[in-house]
């Protein structure tokens, strides 16, 4: 005897699948949570290294600024403070273009990185190449104009890219305003 298709039955069936589906749903979430945690911790350190100069250990801080909130990170080499970094963003053509952007203690940028950017393949997605990014390193905006050529700066943009490299410019000049803010020591665990 076949069991008859009705409202009941069907609505019963549906349950124990959305059951079943989110019984493997958590499964596996409780299963990745662990090594994506790590992967990511992995890739904040190894942009950490990139952007400051050497250190020993390193703060976190999240700081609230101009409306935003950043994550900033202090370098420490003994108890002198070496660097530090800010992971700012800003809107590119494909969406937000996400940096970490390394300072020494003086506040000259050292270097950067991208942590995530949704830019065209092959034009702005060169933000992540090491010609572009190499013109930021040992830059310093107090002394220097921080923006691309086509406005007055020093920056020279991609190549059919002026929206990305504006995004690019405009996060490292938002960091620089930051650190300028915290470096009287606002920047802490």
């Amino acid at each position: 005897m076949a069991v008859r298709s009705n409202f009941k039955n069907m609505t019963l069936c549906l349950m124990v699948i959305g059951l079943v589906c989110s019984a493997l749903l958590a499964f596996v979430n409780q299963l990745t949570q662990e090594p994506i945690a790590a992967a990511q911790e992995k890739k904040t350190l190894d942009a950490l290294k990139k952007v400051m100069p050497d250190f020993e250990q390193v703060s976190e801080s999240e700081i609230e600024y101009e409306g935003q909130n950043y994550h900033c990170y202090k370098a420490l080499s003994d108890t002198t403070v070496v660097g530090y970094a800010v992971v700012s963003s800003a809107m590119g053509f494909g969406g937000p273009l996400e940096l970490m952007v390394g300072f020494d203690a003086q506040g000259v940028v050292w270097n950067t990185s991208v942590l995530a950017m949704n830019e065209t393949p092959g034009l702005g997605a060169k933000c992540t190449e090491t010609d572009f990014q190499s013109q930021f390193e040992k830059f310093d905006p107090a002394i220097r104009s921080l923006a691309v050529t086509k406005d007055g700066g020093e920056i020279d943009a991609i190549t059919a890219s002026t929206i990305t490299s504006r995004a690019y410019v405009q996060a490292v000049s938002n960091a620089y305003k930051l650190i300028q803010h915290i470096k009287g020591g606002q920047c802490h665990e």
